[in-house]
């Protein structure tokens, strides 16, 4: 019998997952447009979507895809789901798949991400756990943590690796090459070339964001594309 985990993995495989999610203070920073974007992504084809915050998750709890949610709290270090009491309330609002900080920095509940894992799954036995690494003994330690998906959301965020200007294909394959469980692709995956290289890499799924839905950041790539041609006809 093919288990929950399982069924979600497979229904990932090769997809995209369009992230879902606006700064303070933008005019999008608003649960139930997250959640309409979400549903456009998902009628484009998205096989999930990734939601940050628990009135966000909730007004997407409409959607048939599964969703990857979290919290932010904090600014530095540590601040994607960064308790288990964070995840557990990711969970209540009905993510199936709970993103959690996955580094190997210390947590501010003072729990190592194995015992967040664990103490999750007390209270959510269906939930799976994606892990934010940024780096491929991040992604070893959390798989050993118990983490059921490995994300390189944090890839050039966390000191360890340099910040490339697309995607980390050397990630992705150094983590796919090391590591059992699925990678999902996630940072700077900015065309559908980038998102195709990332799978080619070895990613089980690649994850999009701002490229699909940050208007802000998308209008800014025409505008300094257009400077850089002020003046000049062809």
């Amino acid at each position: 019998m093919t288990t929950r985990a399982e069924s979600i993995l497979g229904l990932l495989t090769g997809g995209l997952i369009v992230s879902c999610q606006a700064y303070p203070g933008e005019p999008m920073r608003d649960p139930n447009t997250m959640a309409q974007i979400a549903r456009a992504a998902v009628l484009g084809g998205a096989v999930c979507v990734r939601l940050q915050g628990i009135a966000d998750i909730r007004a997407a709890a409409d959607l048939t895809v599964p969703i990857v949610g979290l919290v932010k709290d904090g600014g530095s270090g540590v601040f994607i789901t960064p308790t288990l009491e964070h995840a557990r309330a990711v969970a209540d609002a009905g993510a199936s798949i709970v993103a959690i900080d996955g580094t190997r920095r210390p947590r501010p509940d003072g729990l190592t991400l194995a015992q967040t894992v664990a103490g999750l799954r007390t209270t959510h036995p269906d939930v799976l756990v994606m892990a934010d690494c940024g780096s491929l003994d991040d992604a070893i330690a959390a798989e050993q943590a118990g983490a059921d998906i490995l994300g390189t959301t944090l890839s050039g965020y966390t000191g360890e690796r340099n910040k490339t200007s697309g995607p980390d294909l050397d990630l992705i394959r150094s983590i796919a090459a090391r590591c059992v469980q699925p990678v999902v692709a996630e940072g700077r995956i900015h065309t559908p070339a980038d998102a195709e290289a990332a799978r080619r890499a070895g990613a089980h799924a690649v994850c999009v964001g701002t490229a699909i839905t940050h208007p802000t950041t998308i209008t800014s790539w025409f505008v300094e594309a257009l400077a850089t041609t002020s003046g000049r006809v062809s």
